[in-house]
């Protein structure tokens, strides 16, 4: 969030999301960077519930007509500090405004029919390695949404990883386990700049490795900012939420890599 908050004017930032977020003032602001929207000219500063809980429809309302996907979320959720009802507010306006934007003119490269685990390899890869361990993974978010327009947008955001990975003998199926590895990144890097990422190296390394390597790199020569840590994504289920919003930053300051 701060990222986008960052670019505000004034620059604002968050220190508490749960208790920041309770006046309505920083979704506010979050969703006029995010959407070129005015909406602070609406906010009613008060310690009153009553106002912060106007504040807040007035966001989620916004959202509604935009048609984000709110389920069993309502103002006084967000004005009590609700942690999990706030961080499903947060991730769907992270999906909707970011990722499913972005993918919004991604060709399909795979048919609409297709599995997701269906990983073809290609001849040209640096090394045959795969980034997944053997055992039935759990269903992903793509495939849990459905047909849904953020199902949609998250299953391109995929196809397009695998579109730029699979030619690295990199498979990625998902956005958990599939990068614990670090491989995956390093793949999407060299996709970019094929200079940047030695892949047979990569292989002799640890994950932790791998992973401090491809954020380094995607940062400092990329200039993507810093979002994950190894520890975030060496644990045995990665939050895919955070993988996925960090992946698709590639493809916002790469949009030209999209074909």
């Amino acid at each position: 969030m701060n990222l986008h908050l960052e670019k505000c004017d004034p620059p604002t930032e968050v220190q508490d999301l749960f208790r920041d977020i309770q006046d309505g003032r920083i979704l506010m602001a979050l969703l006029e960077e995010l959407s070129g929207c005015k909406l602070l000219h609406g906010f009613k500063k008060s310690s009153h519930r009553i106002f912060r809980l106007n504040n807040i429809a007035k966001v989620l309302t916004f959202l509604e007509e935009r048609n984000v996907k709110l389920v069993s979320i309502d103002a006084a959720d967000i004005a009590d500090g609700n942690s999990s009802i706030i961080l499903g507010l947060i991730w769907n306006i992270i999906l909707f405004f970011q990722i499913k934007e972005l993918t919004g003119n991604i060709r399909s490269q795979f048919p609409s029919t297709s599995s997701l685990s269906s990983i073809p390899t290609s001849s040209d890869s640096d090394t045959s390695h795969s980034s997944l361990a053997s055992e039935e993974r759990r269903p992903t978010p793509a495939t849990a949404a459905g047909p849904s327009g953020h199902g949609r947008a998250i299953k391109k955001l995929l196809q397009w990883v695998q579109k730029r990975t699979r030619k690295y003998g990199v498979a990625v199926q998902d956005f958990g386990k599939s990068w614990t590895s670090g491989l995956a990144f390093l793949a999407v890097i060299k996709s970019i700049d094929p200079s940047l990422v030695d892949m047979r190296r990569a292989l002799l390394r640890t994950p932790r490795e791998n992973l401090e390597e491809a954020f380094r790199t995607a940062h400092y020569t990329l200039g993507i900012p810093r979002l994950l840590e190894p520890e975030d994504v060496t644990i045995s289920r990665p939050e895919e939420q955070s993988i996925m919003t960090y992946v698709s930053q590639f493809l916002e300051h790469f949009p030209g890599m999209e074909e």
